[in-house]
């Protein structure tokens, strides 16, 4: 057997075993290895620092240490939750600019998409038409890898890493899968115009950007639910998994008046839009945003009764005065601030800090922001015995941001395959609930190994990420982690012995950066 294969095989072994995981379903990790030397302070940053920015954030940069040790943690976190620092290295906004998904009106962009279905299902039979069939399914996929890519370039390049975390939580917890019919087409506006802007504003806004968001409309089937052709998808899941989760109280009946609430509310098609868009016609009643078209017409206007309130019939105004009851509903700041804390903190989160985040979300109107600062002020949000594992996409982004410390790649292609064959691709879950982010669901035998394969991948520096257009290669060197001062700062005193063990083992820049980052300790967070 080749030598190569053998040292793979010894070093992910030897990594295995140091990783304190219990694989099994449904067991919880236990607590993390402590490090081998407990520093008060390094350079500044104490351990409960690092500890503080591993979750306020995907992954550590140089950028990210600078700007915490000139402001302290809490000017620090209030700039990160005024929500204003959208920066990108200036080759990484062109790179996204470029994409036809973005700088492509949205009209257009569904024009395009149907035009070349009909053209296919238009052609004779023959090799034509299998050429042109290959042909639409490579254009259907470059849809979805370009607004994958928009969304993985900002999460590692992203100024306001506390904010671009949100936006991947909110995209995953308002799920929306892109192979079901044009949602492909929307998932780019989707994160841009519907979450984005919303990430750290008020719930209830947040809930009605997605709501009118032609992605949502197609995936839960609102775009169908007219008056006497009823479709309650949409209404259900709005309350099981946007807002009040299962349990909260709510019943049957109030699905099906929040389902005739939502009748009318689809998509225009892009002929009607670029038209209304021109000239501004529109009937009484008529309520349009982009795509987003409520059609009177087709809505059931009769009065309603929700959440054991009135809803007297009154058109698209219906539409926000349901949401505003949900998210009034304690239950809703319960549920949300308890799937915040989650994913920050904790798989199991101490019950009195998702109280007094559901406290600050009751008392603010369902200001995120506010939540956040309860969250991230308090003493678990600093704790040094971490219990997070990472799941593939804070795996990915928080490689990439230790391992080229803002250094922009002309290709991100890779990223979003590496997140497919880890089994988490964005816009890829076809059920919608998001994907599951507690450790128990990445922590399989099976998901390590490919963690290590990628760990490796990103570590050598033989990953396309630098090949720019069609060339074929890019010579590009390992990183030199070992040496820098983002490591000697931020990640070498969290070490445990193990890991330090297995670092020694190392036979070169590319191994030890392996080893790095398939770590225990670089992976829990």
């Amino acid at each position: 057997m080749p030598a190569a294969p053998i040292r793979r095989r010894h070093a992910l072994g030897l990594l295995l075993g140091c990783l304190p995981v219990l694989v099994c379903a449904g067991q919880a990790a236990p607590q993390r290895m402590a490090p081998a030397t407990v520093t008060a302070q390094v350079d500044g940053l104490s351990l409960a620092d690092i500890a503080w920015l591993r979750r306020d954030g995907f992954g550590l940069d140089s950028a990210t240490l600078a700007s915490y040790r000139q402001l302290g943690r809490t000017r620090f976190l209030d700039e990160q939750l005024a929500g204003t620092d959208d920066t990108l290295p200036p080759q990484v906004a062109a790179q996204i600019n470029a994409l036809s998904v973005v700088n492509t009106p949205l009209p257009d962009l569904l024009a395009d998409f149907r035009d070349s279905q009909r053209r296919f299902k238009d052609m004779p039979a023959g090799p034509g038409k299998d050429a042109a069939k290959k042909a639409l399914q490579q254009y259907r996929r470059d849809l979805e890898q370009q607004a994958a890519q928009a969304e993985l370039l900002h999460a590692v390049y992203g100024g306001d890493q506390l904010k671009e975390q949100l936006v991947w939580f909110w995209l995953n917890h308002f799920s929306v899968y892109a192979n079901k019919g044009a949602v492909r087409v929307f998932a780019a506006n989707y994160e841009e115009q519907a979450i984005r802007p919303h990430a750290l504003g008020k719930f209830k806004d947040l809930v009605m950007a997605t709501l009118t968001s032609p992605a949502m409309l197609v995936f839960l089937d609102n775009a169908q639910n007219v008056k006497g052709k009823t479709n309650e998808n949409y209404a259900r899941e709005l309350m099981e998994l946007h807002t009040l989760g299962v349990g909260s109280g709510y019943t049957q009946a109030d699905v099906q008046q929040l389902m005739r609430v939502l009748t009318g509310a689809g998509i225009a098609p892009p002929k009607v839009a670029q038209r209304l868009g021109r000239f501004g016609l529109a009937r009484p009643g008529v309520v349009r945003d982009g795509l987003f078209l409520f059609n009177p017409a087709k809505h059931d206007d009769g009065d309603k009764t929700f959440l054991g309130q009135t809803i007297p019939g009154s058109g698209y105004a219906e539409i926000a005065q349901a949401v505003d009851l949900i998210v009034r509903q304690p239950a809703c700041a319960q549920f949300v601030s308890r799937q915040l804390a989650e994913y920050f903190i904790a798989d199991e989160p101490p019950a009195a800090l998702v109280d007094a985040m559901a406290r600050t979300f009751r008392n603010t109107d369902g200001d995120i922001a506010a939540v956040m600062r309860t969250m991230m002020l308090s003493k678990e949000a600093a704790a040094v015995d971490g219990r997070k594992f990472k799941d593939p996409m804070r795996f990915v982004v928080s490689s990439m941001r230790l391992a080229y410390d803002g250094q922009p790649i002309p290709n991100a292609a890779p990223l979003q395959n590496w997140l497919r064959q880890m089994d988490e691709p964005l816009y890829g879950r076809i059920t919608p609930d998001g994907w599951p982010l507690d450790s128990a669901s990445w922590t399989g035998s099976g998901q390590l190994s490919k963690r290590f394969d990628f760990a490796r991948v990103i570590g050598s520096g033989r990953n396309r990420l630098f090949v720019d257009g069609d060339a074929k290669s890019a010579a590009h060197d390992a990183p030199d982690l070992q040496g820098s001062a983002l490591y000697r700062d931020a990640i070498a005193p969290t070490l445990s012995d193990a890991t330090r063990d297995a670092l020694a083992k190392a036979k070169s820049p590319t191994e030890w950066n392996t080893f790095l980052l398939s770590s225990p300790d670089f992976n829990y967070r």
